[in-house]
């Protein structure tokens, strides 16, 4: 079975931090890039984060770079997003992806159904 399954969304006050992981099933994970997305209330989903299958090649978005950081550990078949110095803005429902390549750059065939991080003042 093909799956994804983020964890800890949460809240939390604008400065501070959290971290997301993302594990995967072995038939989704092994060989593959992956990702993170983020959709805000009102809003289009939008790119965050993608890291390369052997982890060297990663990819953050100008609105999160500097304070957000992907990695991944293929042993465990998970991948992180750690948050720091969170802003209101980064309020959204955060998926993990996955796409068939071991690069990142393209479309991510597979989603998460999403963990919510809310970031108040």
């Amino acid at each position: 079975q093909v799956r994804l399954v983020e964890s800890g969304g949460g809240s939390v006050q604008a400065g501070g931090s959290l971290r997301l992981s993302c594990a995967a099933s072995e038939r989704i994970f092994r060989n593959n890039a992956m990702g993170w997305f983020r959709q805000a209330p009102g809003k289009a989903r939008e790119f965050v984060a993608a890291i390369s299958w052997s982890g060297d090649d990663t990819f953050h978005a100008d609105s999160v770079r500097g304070r957000f950081t992907i990695s991944r550990d293929n042993a465990k078949r998970q991948i992180y997003l750690q948050m720091n110095r969170l802003k209101i803005e980064d309020t959204a429902v955060y998926y993990c992806a996955a796409r068939d390549s071991e690069g990142w750059r393209g479309i991510f065939e597979s989603w998460g159904q999403g963990t919510r991080v809310t970031v108040s003042s």
